[in-house]
């Protein structure tokens, strides 16, 4: 049988005014697909896999129109050549935003569709965060989404979705997708797995993926920093049996509901004033500190210097921040040479609204991989030590500061743009501090602009009911 793998995954804040290109993203064409770690685990006793093409990019502001054309049409072209299928399965993430366009993904999945025709079953993956709209349920047969946030089930999930489409065309039994929007939207921070309410919402899941008729059930918290449209939380539920997904699908959409005044940040959270003036009494180390406001993996920017400009206004020592993308200052510090000093304007390089700081900096260290958007620079700025991207990136692995020959866990102070803190660093945060900085993915949602969601939507808006109603794919009606 013959399966088809492709697809396209990242997250995009339409607050933000920097557009992503097509050299924002990593690109897996051909065998190179089927050779990546990515999807390593795509083997199967008499399925034959044609891999198409994957583009991810860590989040950002919007696809340009021109890069998101480029790789849908090259996608189809390669999916017109595998013709004839028995199957398509898409690793997809849910939130991208095109610019110029609502609904990228139902986009490219009803794009997919029209190629395969409607024989052919069609899986997909999803990110928790990911918005869904009745477009792309109508499209699909198979639909599976993270469990946990942060992320730790990448693979598990995309198995998950795989496994169903290989068992379907095994067993000639075409599952069905019921959906129930809930008008709920929340940021990541306040809807961690990592504690409750979100925990035991999540842990039952599996608990009614082994009720009669119901293959997976998921739980969509949605991406609060897309003004558009299908911005919402929801569950999505898999089955072979449609009552029964129905009613699981209503049952988890009211659970979320229920517990909507009951999600709050996990860690100690305020200004980012308030967070230093902590920071500064701490008696233990290392104090982590999340820049939340300008998290490249919810869709920041990363090029602010707000919090440099602050720790150098109280004086600070020992102090790390990584890091701060600045192509133009890391670039600069290549001329200047390690060792050298230079007077640097860091920050600002992407977004003219993001503030910078005119500092005189010593280069510490260069790190040279080759492509020259890869590159970085650490440079101390008195008693702070920066770390400077080429690129909007972050920096949540030990391996991230162990490249450039830096230990985060020995540091008075690590900043980190970041909401919630990676697998890698939370276990090493003494104490864990989440400052609410500006930035295009700022967490005080309330405030946000809302030109293009519907409403009403908690928490935007709070005096009104809600009764959750699943609906079903136009392929299972």
């Amino acid at each position: 049988m013959r399966v088809a793998v492709g697809g396209i995954h990242t997250e995009c804040s339409t607050y933000s005014p920097v557009l992503m290109t097509v050299e924002d993203f990593r690109v897996l064409r051909g065998e190179d697909l089927l050779r990546s770690d990515y999807f390593g685990f795509l083997s199967a006793e008499g399925i034959n896999h044609l891999p198409l093409l994957h583009a991810r990019a860590i989040p950002g502001g919007p696809v340009s129109r021109p890069a998101y054309d480029a790789f849908k049409t090259e996608f189809l072209a390669r999916l017109k050549a595998a013709l004839p299928l028995d199957g398509l399965y898409l690793a997809m993430h849910g939130a991208i935003k095109v610019d110029g366009m609502d609904d990228a993904e139902g986009d490219w999945i009803t794009a997919a569709r029209a190629v395969i025709g409607p024989d052919c079953p069609l899986a997909v993956s999803y990110d928790l965060h990911g918005n869904v709209s009745q477009r792309i349920i109508d499209q699909i047969d198979i639909f599976a989404a993270y469990r946990t946030a942060p992320h730790i089930d990448t693979r598990e999930t995309m198995v998950r979705a795989w496994s169903m489409l290989v068992e379907a065309l095994r067993s000639g039994k075409r599952p069905g997708v019921a959906w129930a929007r809930v008008p709920l939207l929340l940021p990541g921070e306040r809807t961690s797995t990592e504690g409750e309410p979100a925990a035991s919402l999540y842990r039952v899941l599996p608990e009614f993926d082994k009720r009669p008729g119901i293959l997976d059930a998921n739980l969509m918290v949605g991406y609060v920093w897309a003004d558009e449209p299908r911005a919402t939380a929801c569950s999505v539920v898999t089955g072979s049996d449609k009552g029964a997904a129905s009613k699981a699908a209503e049952e988890i959409a009211a659970n979320y509901w229920q517990q909507r005044d009951n999600f709050h940040f996990g860690s100690l959270t305020g200004s980012l004033a308030d967070m230093l003036g902590i920071a500064e009494r701490a008696t233990t180390a290392p104090v982590i500190l999340a820049d939340s406001g300008d998290n490249p993996t919810g869709g920041g920017v990363g090029d602010r210097a707000d919090v440099l400009i602050a720790l150098l206004e109280r004086g600070w020592r020992d102090a790390l921040i990584a890091g701060i993308a600045d192509r133009p200052a890391v670039e600069a510090c290549f001329v200047t040479g390690a060792g050298g000093t230079l007077t640097l304007r860091i920050g600002g390089s992407l977004d003219p609204s993001s503030p910078s700081a005119e500092v005189e900096a010593k280069v510490v260290h260069l790190d040279d991989p080759g492509p020259v958007a890869e590159r970085q620079a650490v440079v101390q700025v008195g008693g702070i030590v920066v770390v400077l991207s080429a690129r909007r990136r972050p920096y949540h692995n030990i391996e991230d500061f162990a490249r450039l020959g830096l230990h985060p866990g020995t540091a008075r102070l690590l900043v980190v743009k970041s909401g919630y803190l990676s697998p890698e660093l939370a276990p090493i945060a003494n104490p864990n501090l989440m400052a609410l900085t500006n930035g295009v993915v700022n967490q005080d949602i309330e405030k946000l602009e809302s030109l293009h969601r519907q409403r009403p939507i908690f928490p935007f808006d709070r005096d009104f009911e809600f009764h959750p109603s699943a609906s079903l794919s136009a392929r299972w009606t």
